[in-house]
């Protein structure tokens, strides 16, 4: 899990995301980011709706990944930005973690959060 300073809190934080933020779509989920100078590190939301998956042990399982796999990620976001995850494909939960990685990796870097290695 990754720590509280990195949590959105209040619903109108992320409306800001959602509707100013620059999306990168991948195969089993949506990123949404945009970069946010008042802040002084990033903050990060995942969304899982319950048409994605009916069980809640499921959705939990794949939120925290996902932060998981951001968490391990932390040290190369420099900048402050709002990021948000919005998962819409249910076989994110067998995808092996490495692969999982590596998409994220991916989308962050298309988004531009993650510098270019």
């Amino acid at each position: 899990m990754i720590s509280r300073k990195h949590r959105f809190h209040g619903y109108n934080s992320l409306r800001r995301t959602y509707r100013n933020g620059q999306t990168v779509r991948g195969p089993f989920f949506a990123v949404k980011a945009l970069p946010n100078p008042g802040r002084d590190s990033y903050r990060l939301a995942v969304v899982v709706s319950r048409k994605v998956h009916k069980s809640a042990v499921a959705r939990n399982r794949m939120r925290r990944r996902l932060y998981e796999v951001v968490r391990q990620l932390e040290a190369k976001i420099a900048d402050p930005y709002d990021i948000v995850i919005t998962v819409f494909e249910p076989n994110l939960l067998q995808q092996p973690a490495k692969s999982l990685t590596e998409q994220v990796k991916k989308q962050l870097h298309e988004a531009g959060v993650l510098p270019r290695a």
